[in-house]
């Protein structure tokens, strides 16, 4: 291997860095059972307001 390909070599990882950091910060990380996403909650009845186990 001589130096101008190792160059290149180097510069192809670099760039392949700064890719995968770029869209490493694109994803946005989110709440867990923000909006209603994790658990079911009772609206109407008796048990009006409390976290349902399991949907009927």
């Amino acid at each position: 291997m001589n130096v101008f390909e190792f160059r290149n070599l180097l510069k192809s990882e670099d760039r392949k860095e700064k890719r995968k950091s770029f869209l490493r910060s694109l994803v946005k990380s989110v709440e867990t059972g923000a909006n209603g996403t994790q658990d079911y909650v009772v609206k109407k009845g008796p048990g009006k307001d409390k976290i349902a186990k399991t949907r009927q």
